[in-house]
């Protein structure tokens, strides 16, 4: 179960890193509290990263948290950078349609060789 919480944390790790991207706080700066409902859409939309920001930076310390009790630390840790890296770029690629090349996919599968021979190894 430790291992499928820690998956959820590199899942959250992912989600987390593009909230931080989005997140503005000069357009949080415009925001005017006290006519705030006279544009919801618009103010919600600014506040979304930062929703985001909070809820899944907290949602990954809690699975890291309950996982590491589990799995050795620098496994865990290992495991959970590295799934979150690979997914970040994952989601570069496929959703913002950044460029890449297949060296990048050459190193990045070296990362996912070394998490699961990390997982293998691991008594739990």
């Amino acid at each position: 179960m430790a291992w499928i919480y820690l998956f959820i944390a590199s899942l959250c790790e992912i989600v987390w890193t593009f909230c931080v991207k989005f997140l503005s706080f000069k357009d949080i700066g415009t925001i005017k509290w006290l006519n705030f409902f006279d544009e919801p859409a618009k103010n919600l939309l600014i506040l979304a990263p930062l929703g985001g920001y909070l809820a899944f930076g907290g949602a990954n310390i809690a699975f890291f948290s309950i996982a590491i009790k589990q799995i050795p630390a620098s496994t865990a840790m290992a495991v959970w950078l590295g799934t979150a890296l690979i997914g970040v770029k994952l989601v570069d690629i496929f959703v913002f349609k950044q460029p890449y090349n297949i060296q990048q996919f050459v190193f990045f599968g070296l990362i996912l060789i070394g998490v699961i021979g990390l997982k293998r190894d691991s008594a739990v």
